[in-house]
């Protein structure tokens, strides 16, 4: 997609999207109707600039699309209006169109609606259907996935330049959650730890950050991550713990910040002997969306340049059923040195993030660590599929952290890390067990179970993510991913003072 920044009204695309909020529908009606050759009142009394409603104006060659905003919006409404028109019109917007803040439409910052417009714009281009072989199975291709398909984004001049970066970060940023919907959304036989570590070296390669890939049995082993090596016993395939690290190209004044990020890359999780039922199953294809937030993450850091010192880590295994897989009442080791007691195996993937929170804390010393992982269905009982759990052990990072989801619209709320709930990992033959056994506080005690691992570092943030990295949406009619956590990280990250 290419981006274009004007401030001229003449010479306009075929079609051109004003944006409107409720509060800005009479400037903007007044600014489009003399040039339209109608009446102001015309327009009003048949729009009203609620979220996501469309009008359609002409204006002689040019289609002139109002799209409403809704009261006061803010980027994720502005994201949203545009992703869904994007996918509802993709068979009548045409190669070339543009984005006006031109009509006296505009009543937030220009920047924000702008990239928050090219990223919708992106994403409503995805199409879901990768693996269909019939001919135009997935339909007509969208307009702006088509090579040449440009943007003009209509604003004034001096602003010129603070939209077209933010163009730029809308577009670089929807073409990485692009990329993660691909991978989150790839069924099993179609990718396995390898397939993950593949996919973070080539970005690693083509975006300029360093990847280092274990991915054979004997150097896992090596490296003492019996954890990971535990869960993998029962998979055909090969475990994967992958490493990356970003530095920009220039460091500013005063140094960066280091951050490490952790993702749950469980490729896909039977439950193991602890199985699963069968009903949604097949959704357990993206238990690894916490590993592709981070691979999001760190490939949009590197290709936004941020000034932030990241490392990334992802432990990856599906978990399966075999002879040779862990059971219940089995005690393993981790590279912490503590013994856990298994008592279900579908408690899998706090087992790998054990060994990658400990990894990282040891190895990297992070200011900040923050772990992503679609863990528990006890979050999702709590939030539906609205927002995220979050865990910390520091007041600062978990404010920082919440207000990032308020704005980007990638919600998460706090929940309690307190010491009584050690008690549901105590032991009796064991350093600590990886199951409660009851069906209450879930996520707590996944949580509390990850904290042991962490070297008591004071700066972590457990964000749980079951509920939202894989849900409902209008883009598609099962379930889908959503790359949940990109941009909330990425925002935290251009937030750091």
């Amino acid at each position: 997609m290419i981006l274009k920044i004007s401030s001229a009204l003449e010479n306009l695309p075929p079609v051109v999207i004003v944006p409107v909020a409720v509060g800005n529908l009479q400037a903007a009606a007044r600014a489009v109707a003399p040039a339209a050759g109608i009446d102001a009142e015309l327009i009003t009394a048949d729009f009203k600039a609620e979220q996501g409603e469309v009008h359609l104006i002409y204006k002689g060659e040019t289609r002139l699309f109002l799209l409403g905003l809704g009261q006061a919006p803010a980027f994720p409404d502005v994201l949203k209006a545009f992703r869904s028109f994007s996918h509802k019109n993709r068979q009548k917007l045409p190669a070339h169109l543009g984005i006006s803040l031109l009509h006296q439409n505009r009543s937030g910052d220009a920047a924000i609606w702008v990239e928050a417009a090219v990223n919708g714009l992106a994403l409503g281009a995805y199409q879901i259907g990768h693996y269909k072989k019939a001919p135009n199975a997935n339909g007509q291709s969208h307009s702006l996935a088509a090579p040449g398909a440009t943007v003009d984004i209509l604003v004034e001049e001096n602003r010129a330049e603070s939209c077209e970066q933010a163009a730029r970060r809308g577009l670089a940023i929807a073409e990485t959650q692009m990329e993660i919907f691909r991978l989150v959304n790839a069924p099993s036989n179609k990718k396995n730890p390898e397939t993950l570590a593949q996919w973070a070296l080539e970005s690693g390669k083509k975006y300029g950050y360093r990847v280092r890939a274990l991915m054979n049995r004997e150097e896992i082993l090596a490296e003492g991550l019996h954890a990971l090596l535990a869960v993998n016993r029962g998979s055909e395939y090969p475990p994967a713990f992958i490493i990356m690290e970003y530095h920009p190209e220039k460091e500013p004044v005063g140094g960066l910040r280091k951050i490490g990020l952790v993702g749950k890359g469980v490729t896909f999780d039977t439950g193991g002997l602890s199985i699963k039922p069968s009903a949604n199953m097949h959704y357990m294809k993206s238990d690894m969306g916490g590993a592709a937030a981070v691979f999001g993450v760190m490939e949009a850091a590197a290709r936004l340049q941020l000034p932030v010192h990241l490392v990334g880590i992802v432990p990856s295994t599906d978990n399966s059923v075999d002879a040779k897989a862990i059971k219940p009442s089995d005690v393993i080791d981790s590279y912490s040195g503590k013994a856990i007691e298994v008592i279900d195996t579908d408690a899998e993937g706090r087992l790998i993030l054990a060994d990658g929170l400990c990894y990282m804390a040891r190895n990297y010393q992070p200011e900040t660590m923050i772990d992503l992982a679609t863990l528990t269905g006890s979050t999702v009982r709590t939030f539906g599929y609205h927002a995220a759990g979050l865990f910390a052990n520091n007041d600062e990072l978990a404010e920082q952290l919440s207000a990032a989801g308020e704005r980007t619209g990638e919600r998460i709320w706090r929940l309690p890390l307190w010491d009584v709930y050690k008690d549901d990992l105590k032991s009796d033959v064991a350093d600590l067990r990886n199951f409660s056994g009851r069906p209450m506080a879930g996520a707590i005690g996944a949580a509390k179970f990850l904290e042991a691992f962490i070297e008591g570092h004071p700066a972590w943030a457990h964000l749980d993510i079951a509920g939202v990295a894989f849900s409902d949406s209008e883009f598609s009619s099962q379930k889908s991913a959503t790359a949940f956590g990109v941009r909330l990280l990425l925002d935290y990250i251009s937030h750091l003072e």
